[in-house]
């Protein structure tokens, strides 16, 4: 019961992305910290991917490997997004589903008295709740965005958005009472719902439906963000959901922590090139890997960099799902031209060690909330090229705070120059008047980003609320089944 002193078993289930699963992993280093046991359940190979844990917390976090159903759509051992092709991350959604039965005797064998879940498993609360099992929804990202998308009702039955109303996300919707700049522009919306308008979803289940059962199912919806910024948008998801919204601060991540042998051959080859750099000279470049860009914008993206006349550190990574067929061309000639003040570097590089060093001084990103958090965390101005989802939100909501800039874009389709590139990066890394302004504020903004103490206060939180709350729900569970 609560307050009792006993330790406890928290299972956590992550989506198949890894986007998701190290958010969710650092989450259950931080519960074991204090330990309590944690069942990290996953498919085999996502478990063998993620970071090794280290020795202190090998004994509390156990990694249970889930059976992922086999679907002739997927590829051959295709257990997560990285694996597949954008357009075919709603087959790994059917798999995923077929998990249900697997998770259940989990479940019902291990009684965990928590279990902290994504969106995807829209199954999952009403079978823990029979179970008399806590449920917490985890969403690795911020409050504005799921805010945005209104109340549950409204999620759960599609009504957000509407393949034949393509407008209607363009403008803050009305339930937003407070001033905000944070809406879609319309190629952002076609691109990030472009799904949306195709017949086939072969889980036949939408991310609206799932998210809204996996809310509504909840004790407590728990979020990475914190009051002293923008605090508005959780008190507006309290509103919207009527849950317990639980922020957990913004965990910054520390590169002590983050993996990997500071002197391993990929970050000594690495740190080899950046110390030869001025201070605050390079511009890194990490757009992920989720969502690819097309031939047209690499090539645009390639000149810009080459036009601007500053060094850079490109990770371009082959996107989700590709094959050898798929392969993106860089601009002939742009690799030999730009050799001597130029890195692509085409393989996983360590983000945060990057980040950190001192010749690196602005960050053109796709603004995915990890990367957001990590860039103004080392007090690094952003240039931002928002592709999809979250991503477009976050721009707006840093802009507004002036530590970088967006690339302009064509209001029709999206599509930027490499003028407009180059011109941004100049502009926030070199511009001696309105480019100080960003590199100013990004530095300001890094105190709290980077606020280690205030961060994991939200974390110590969140824990002493699942120890005080453990099965919560136990009795009114079992007198309604």
């Amino acid at each position: 019961m609560a307050g009792d002193g006993k330790k406890l078993h928290v299972a956590m289930f992550p989506w198949l992305a890894f986007g998701h699963m190290i958010p969710y992993l650092d989450l259950a280093k931080f519960i074991a910290q204090k330990g309590h046991k944690i069942s990290y359940l996953s498919t085999p190979r996502n478990l063998n991917r993620l970071p090794k844990l280290p020795p202190y917390l090998s004994s509390l976090i156990t990694f249970v490997p889930l059976s992922l159903p086999r679907l002739d759509e997927l590829p051959e051992n295709a257990e997560a997004t990285m694996d597949v092709h954008p357009d075919d991350v709603h087959y790994l959604k059917k798999a995923c589903d077929g998990l249900e039965t697997e998770l259940s005797r989990f479940l019902e064998t291990e009684s965990p008295d928590w279990i902290i879940y994504d969106f995807s498993p829209h199954w999952l609360p009403p079978i823990a709740a029979k179970l008399g099992i806590s449920r917490a929804f985890f969403l690795i990202i911020n409050a504005w965005f799921l805010a945005y998308f209104g109340p549950t009702s409204w999620m759960l039955n599609d009504s957000v958005i509407r393949p034949t109303e393509p407008d209607r996300l363009t403008v803050p919707p009305e339930w937003i009472t407070f001033p905000t700049k944070v809406a879609y522009r319309a190629y952002e919306i076609k691109r990030t719902f472009k799904t949306s308008s195709k017949p086939q979803n072969a889980s036949g289940v939408s991310d609206f439906y799932r998210s809204a059962c996996v809310i509504s199912g909840c004790d407590a919806l728990a979020i990475r963000h914190c009051r002293e910024f923008e605090p508005n948008w959780l008190t507006l998801l309290e509103e919207l959901h009527q849950k317990q919204i639980i922020p957990l601060g913004l965990m910054p991540p520390s590169v002590e922590e983050s993996g990997g042998d500071s002197n391993n051959d990929t970050w000594t080859s690495i740190s080899g090139w950046l110390n030869k750099q001025d201070v605050g000279s390079v511009v890194y470049v990490a757009l992920g890997s989720e969502v690819a860009l097309s031939q047209d914008e690499l090539t645009e993206l390639a000149l810009g960099l080459e036009i601007s006349g500053l060094p850079f550190f490109w990770v371009l990574r082959k996107p989700a799902g590709s094959t050898e067929a798929d392969s993106f061309m860089l601009p002939d000639g742009f690799e030999g031209r730009t050799q001597n003040r130029g890195i692509v570097w085409k393989n996983w590089a360590p983000q945060l060690r990057i980040l950190n060093h001192d010749s690196v001084g602005g960050f053109l990103t796709h603004c995915g909330w990890s990367s957001v958090v990590e860039g103004v965390r080392f007090g690094r101005p952003l240039i931002m090229l928002p592709l999809v989802l979250d991503q477009c939100l976050n721009a707006r909501v840093m802009e507004s705070y002036q530590v970088g800039i967006e690339v302009p874009r064509d209001e029709g389709d999206g599509s930027f120059t490499r003028n407009s590139v180059a011109e941004s990066i100049r502009l926030v890394m070199v511009d001696k008047e309105k480019g100080s302004i960003y590199r100013k504020k990004a530095k300001e903004m890094s105190s709290l980003f980077g606020d280690k103490v205030l961060h994991d206060q939200y974390l110590d939180d969140f824990v002493q609320y699942l120890e005080n709350h453990r099965h919560a729900s136990r009795s009114s569970s079992i007198s309604s089944s």
